[in-house]
């Protein structure tokens, strides 16, 4: 049987990320918590910027 995987994507550089990689992070946006936030390691590691698609709030 197939189990079927979500993937879910970085929201600054949108590469695929498996629920269960190691070294990414997810959370609620800041400013509204409506919309989670989904960051690679790479993104976490380079600072790169984030913006939540419910709100604009932009973040490092």
């Amino acid at each position: 049987m197939s189990e079927n995987i979500r993937m879910q994507r970085c929201n600054p550089c949108q590469v695929a990320i498996m629920p269960s990689q190691h070294g990414t992070t997810r959370f609620p946006c800041p400013s509204c918590g409506m919309i989670p936030i989904i960051r690679c390691e790479r993104c976490r590691k380079f600072g790169n910027r984030y913006t939540c698609p419910n709100c604009g709030f932009n973040g490092p």
